[in-house]
């Protein structure tokens, strides 16, 4: 809501309202506050997730949800590429190398750095249960689905299927950068969809748009952590 001067004027009762010295005393009174007010609601929009914020914007974000937009290790192999012999860096996969930049990237674009931001409060705000982890993941990830394998050793698996996942979130997830998990349990792999098909399972009695079988489940591509 913004405010402004006649706001806080039409408030004056009518015995003070036709009195030019006492509107005049009144509109330079609220005058700053005001200014103050609007621009404290001016300032929520610009750090709305769901806009989304872009470059600086996400850096304050980030340092009060307490992650950075720097890696750890420059991540590589993740550009796009014609012609090249691994499929996740192909169309729909690579990630899109800005001009004159190195062949590595040790700052993330603003998508990748959001995803994380998201992936952070996530799991700040996480209260360590499967179903917990589910809709964490699910609103991390909005446009896929997620499964969890429970291996019931302190580790479990990760799929990501309902479509192709970018080269570079794929980095991102296998150098534990997007980690959901509860203190001394791993996540030992991931298994992230090469089409938008269902993935194949066994003894599957009725097929979903999570798991199929023979002939319209798709297999999963099988990644290690790194």
């Amino acid at each position: 809501m913004i405010n402004t001067i006649q706001t806080y004027l039409n408030l004056i009762t009518s015995s003070w309202s036709q009195k030019p010295n006492f509107t005049a005393m009144i509109s330079s009174d609220v005058s700053l506050p005001v200014q103050v007010q609007n621009l404290l609601s001016s300032m929520i929009p610009i750090f709305d997730l769901s806009l989304p914020p872009v470059g600086n914007q996400l850096d304050i974000i980030g340092q009060w949800v307490g992650i950075s937009r720097n890696v750890n290790i420059p991540i590589t192999g993740v550009y796009f590429s014609f012609d090249g012999t691994d499929p996740t860096v192909g169309w729909d996969q690579g990630t899109w190398q800005p001009y004159n930049q190195p062949t590595s990237i040790t700052v993330l674009p603003d998508d990748a750095y959001l995803t994380l931001i998201r992936a952070k409060i996530a799991a700040n705000n996480w209260d360590g249960t499967i179903k917990g982890a589910y809709e964490i993941w699910d609103s991390i990830f909005p446009n896929f689905s997620i499964l969890i394998q429970d291996y019931q050793n302190m580790t479990y698996a990760l799929a990501i299927i309902g479509g192709i996942v970018d080269s570079l979130t794929v980095a991102l997830l296998t150098g534990g950068y997007i980690s959901l998990r509860p203190e001394g349990v791993l996540i030992t792999e991931y298994f992230i969809a090469t089409d938008t098909n269902p993935a194949f399972a066994w003894d599957i009695i009725m097929p979903s748009t999570s798991l199929s079988g023979w002939d319209s489940g798709s297999w999963l591509k099988e990644v290690a952590p790194s």
